[in-house]
């Protein structure tokens, strides 16, 4: 089935960056939907995005399903099957589906139960790095019985794609298992960093993690990863709640999981009370660090 229409459920920085992709790549028509749609405070910005995208603002889910052949959820792991669930109620038959969602395999195996059960082709993909550096290009792994189809039409676009598995779960596993690693990277850096900078030893603790890996510019890196999850750390902590709670599917305690679910959750609560809002365009990481209690005093 040639897929020309695609319909993105979220339109935050993934769903922004893929409906301006997609336009690019010469799909014929891009519609999004979300939450934010709802809300007068935040719709005007979003809507004159979208009209500047040349994309169709639809008034629900239901409106998108009813018109897309393809539609993509792109929205916090939190809500990864709730969407698949409305989704399910309208979407055409025969429909892709693709889920870009950080969720465990478990939850992406009952997504997929409802999507496939309504009729639609229900395929998971495993977002494997940042989508901003890439774009439509950011390198993905895909699983599902309609992989490899889905596939064809997402590599014609220009999409860097690669089907793991014709089983649900395994392209998740392995972006759990990534983001487990990689999450916890940004949460000991936020907590190493900033203690090293309250101590005023952290010019001697950067120059020992650069002589010890020499192939990571620490500084960069660091303010790089202060800025994401200063940015989007709630969002990176749903993502570890449900690295959690892959973990927890294997059989195991997420005891790293967890922690670093409640670091990213403790920065983005930081952002949300407005501890960076002046800072200047990409700053360094001790201007975060500065902001930042390291140790909460106990309650006296």
């Amino acid at each position: 089935m040639t897929t020309q229409r695609v319909g993105i459920v979220g339109y935050g920085e993934v769903g922004r960056i893929f409906a301006a992709g997609l336009k690019n790549a010469g799909v014929g028509w891009v519609g999004v939907w979300d939450l934010k749609f709802d809300d007068p405070r935040q719709r005007g910005e979003l809507h004159s995005v979208a009209a500047a995208q040349g994309v169709h603002v639809c008034a629900s889910t239901a409106e998108l399903c009813a018109q897309a052949t393809l539609v993509i959820s792109a929205v916090t792991a939190s809500s990864t099957l709730a969407v698949a669930f409305e989704a399910a109620a309208d979407i055409q038959p025969e429909a892709f589906f693709l889920d870009l969602n950080s969720a465990s395999p478990g939850t992406k195996q009952q997504a997929a139960e409802l999507v496939d059960a309504a009729g639609g082709r229900y395929v998971e993909a495993g977002v494997m790095t940042s989508v901003p550096p890439h774009g439509l290009r950011v390198p993905m792994l895909l699983g599902g019985a309609h992989a490899s189809e889905l596939a064809e039409q997402l590599l014609a676009w220009g999409m860097d794609v690669k089907v793991a598995s014709e089983r649900i779960g395994v392209a998740s596993a392995t972006k759990m298992c990534r983001s487990v690693m990689i999450k916890g990277l940004e949460a000991l850096v936020l907590e190493s960093y900033a203690t090293a900078r309250h101590y005023g030893v952290e010019d001697a603790m950067i120059a020992m993690l650069q002589e010890t890996f020499p192939g990571i510019d620490w500084q960069q890196q660091g303010s790089y990863f202060f800025s994401r999850v200063a940015q989007h750390g709630q969002r990176r902590a749903q993502e570890m709640r449900e690295a959690a709670q892959t973990v927890r599917e294997a059989g195991f305690e997420p005891v790293m999981a967890s922690a670093i679910a409640d670091k990213h959750d403790w920065m983005a609560g930081k952002a949300r009370a407005g501890a960076f809002v002046d800072l200047p365009d990409k700053p360094d990481w001790r201007a975060y660090a500065d902001r930042m209690h390291v140790l909460d005093k106990p309650n006296t």
